[in-house]
């Protein structure tokens, strides 16, 4: 998207705690790694945040601690705001659901709709503590999940069985407030008639193909059940105002927190344009420009999320077209370009749960391990299409083995060899061999690489295509052997070292979005130009992303003495962490019986019964490549693959639907049951069977191996 502005947003954290790594890995850190790449290609991009302020969760948490809603908005605002600068998440702009900007963005919104008419007023009867003097929103009800059983789900939401429900579905509902029974009352809301825009919205989404098919799957399913009417108001003491036809406001009434929250985005880019000096300047991000330019708008956002900002967000973006329409005003705002929602990081292979104690805080993180190496390991775990596992044992393994290991030996022992037999210089490149022209070619071609795995969101794959070029680079120094050579071909040593030194200014460049310290640290030691900046600081010149493929040390550029980029982590470190999170998990358990404290390592059931090799020798176990992957026609649960087997070409179907895309499968080498009785399956025949190894969580994943496609596994 170069020729268009582009507005970035991570969902608003609520302020009534502190973040942890599932929210990094969710919405911020991998939004954070495409503006820093969008920045380096010189794109127009703003990249806006804020703390959510409203809702129910705060105002209950309040009440717990007996202060006021805004005495917790403004403790955890501040503490969102400083864990995001550990970790050096670089927004353009974080603002906060309570300023006035915000609340007169938001009042100005609904007004606009309810003058057009586009809300429908209806009164209900709710339930009501009467002891608490105040209609109870869904997170203030907690009763019998109807589903389940579960005893303590709430009003909205089991968070056992993960059913949404409302308030009057509970069986023995009870107010959190004061515990006494509920009674009902009758109370009138604004509902946004949603069923109203599903066609509109249906055929937006039909034109959504390239989007993540985890954000697809939940939209098509909540479209396919058909969209009700939500309230966009609620009773109670803390959140915008309703504003009243006449200039005042309603009593005793705040906008739904899912109204306001999206609306953020909107007044805290009005804030940063006003802050920069260019109070209209928001409309560039917003709303189409007169020449018809439209600015693309994309949510970061983790899949609970989802539905709000691909139906609820988008359908009032177009109710707001229609009042402008309809009032004759000649306004025009987007709907999201792109909404690349991530699944949920689970921890040490268990479900992340701030209520049991099992979360590791963002800030307690930073002040363990550099952020470098947090952003990195997150980087390469991200739950992109579906949930991922964060452990601190992969976390040592990541740094250790692929930062420091990989990255940081082949930047160190190019600039050793540079300083001991080049005289600190960069030498001239005479006579290059084709080795020589390989580890360039590479070079040239890694930008482009790179920079498209970055605009299509995979960004896991960005990380590991950019510690490639590194590991091109160690290879490439292991077999030119320049200790060797300095003495029997000093030409060819000198060659390498120049080579090598190219490779290392061209990850200095794209190190940039994913380790922004190590990378700046890197070019200081190269002594190379500055960047086009990957923060919000105005550019002003400098080497730019597609810069990256270009040899930059021009001959005889002096390097500096090389430091240690990536620091390792040591086992003392990581069982430190494991000793905290087993506390925090242990003394979260007496408030919570039902928590889950079983180690995440028990072990799995014992062996079956034992066979003979005689009953297990006919099994013919083959290598296959899996060539193409989709969903079968007829089977939600199921995906058609045609496997490569060396010697034929064949169909296999795996109900693993649930647990893989077909994206994630095309290319992998699987181990395959190749004498399988031929099986028809839902129309489709299936020959063979692909093996899966199930985690304790129940997840599948697919056996992996080096070998060729035929080849017999034994």
């Amino acid at each position: 998207m170069p020729d268009r502005p582009i507005l970035v947003t991570s969902a608003l954290p609520y302020a009534n705690g502190p973040l942890h790594l599932g929210h990094l890995a969710g919405a911020y850190l991998p939004a954070d790694l495409y503006v820093r790449y969008l920045r380096q290609k010189g794109r127009d991009v703003a990249f806006i945040c804020g703390s959510d302020e409203h809702g129910v969760a705060i105002l209950i948490r309040a009440m717990q601690e007996g202060t006021t809603p805004r005495a917790i908005v403004d403790r955890y605002d501040a503490e969102l705001r400083a864990a995001f600068e550990q970790l050096g998440i670089a927004f353009d702009y974080y603002g906060r659901t309570t300023s006035d900007e915000h609340r007169r963005t938001s009042q100005s919104f609904f007004r606009a709709l309810d003058d057009a008419g586009l809300f429908a007023v209806r009164t209900d009867r709710q339930l009501f503590d009467a002891e608490a003097g105040l209609f109870l929103a869904d997170r203030f009800v907690r009763g019998t999940c109807p589903v389940c059983s579960y005893p303590e789900a709430y009003g909205d939401q089991c968070e056992n069985c993960g059913t949404s429900l409302s308030p009057a579905e509970l069986i023995d509902p009870r107010s959190t407030l004061s515990g006494a029974v509920p009674e009902e009352r009758e109370t009138s809301h604004w509902y946004l008639p949603l069923g109203d825009w599903q066609p509109a919205l249906d055929a937006w989404i039909a034109g959504k193909a390239p989007w993540k098919p985890n954000v697809l799957g939940q939209v098509r399913s909540w479209l396919e059940s058909g969209l009700a009417d939500r309230a966009m108001t609620r009773d109670l003491p803390w959140g915008v105002p309703v504003p009243a036809a006449d200039g005042g406001e309603v009593e005793g009434k705040v906008l739904y927190v899912w109204f306001d929250a999206p609306i953020g985005y909107v007044s805290a880019t009005k804030e940063w344009a006003a802050e920069r000096g260019e109070a209209g300047a928001w409309r560039r991000y917003w709303q189409v420009h007169p020449d018809g330019t439209e600015p693309a708008l994309v949510h970061f956002i983790g899949k609970d999320n989802i539905v709000f900002h691909t139906l609820i967000f988008p359908a009032l973006l177009m109710a707001h077209n229609a009042a402008n329409e309809r009032a004759g005003v000649e306004e025009r705002w987007v709907l999201p370009a792109d909404v690349p929602a991530n699944e949920f990081l689970n921890l040490e292979g268990r479900k992340l749960s701030t209520s049991r104690g099992w979360a590791v805080w963002a800030s307690e993180a930073a002040e363990a391990f550099p952020a470098d190496s947090l952003r990195y390991a997150l980087a390469t775990m991200l739950p992109e299409t579906k949930d991922s596992d964060f452990s601190w044992a992969d976390f040592q393994a990541r740094v250790n083995g692929e930062l420091a290991d990989v990255v940081g030996n082949f930047v160190h022992r190019a600039i050793t060899f540079a300083r001991r037999f080049a005289d600190g210089e960069v030498p001239p490149l005479r006579e290059p061999s084709e080795a020589d022209l390989a580890a360039l070619a590479a070079l040239a071609e890694a930008p482009a690489r790179v920079g498209a795995l970055y605009e299509s969101f995979r960004f896991r794959e960005a990380v590991f295509e950019t510690v490639a070029l590194a590991r091109h680079g160690n290879r490439y120094f292991n077999d030119a052997e320049p200790w060797k050579t300095r003495s029997t071909d000093p030409r060819a040593a000198l060659n390498t070292i120049h080579v090598a030194l190219q490779l290392c200014a061209g990850l200095a460049v794209l190190l940039e979005p994913v380790t922004p310290g190590a990378a700046a640290k890197l070019r200081a030691t190269l002594g190379m130009p500055g960047i086009v900046p990957s923060t919000p600081a105005a550019p002003d010149g400098g080497l730019g992303w597609d810069a990256a493929g270009q040899p930059l040390l021009p001959e005889g550029h002096r390097v500096g003495e090389p430091e240690v980029l990536f620091r390792k982590i040591e086992d003392e470190e990581v069982e430190a962490q494991r000793a905290l999170l087993a506390a925090r998990a242990g003394e979260a358990a007496p408030a919570d019986p039902g928590a889950d404290t079983s180690p995440p390592a028990a072990p799995y059931a014992p062996a079956g019964a034992e066979v003979t090799i005689e009953q297990f020798a006919p099994l013919d176990l083959r290598v296959g490549r899996i060539v193409a992957a989709e969903p079968h026609p007829k089977a939600d649960r199921l995906l058609r693959f045609d496997v490569d087997m060396g010697y034929e070409t064949r169909q296999i179907l795996s109900g693993v639907r649930e647990h893989l895309t077909p994206e994630e499968m095309v290319g992998l080498h699987v181990v395959v049951v190749a004498n399988l009785a031929l099986r028809t399956i839902r129309g489709l025949e299936s020959r063979g069977m692909i093996l899966y190894a199930e985690n304790r969580d129940g997840r599948l994943v697919p056996v992996t191996t080096d070998g060729e496609p035929g080849a017999v596994v034994k």
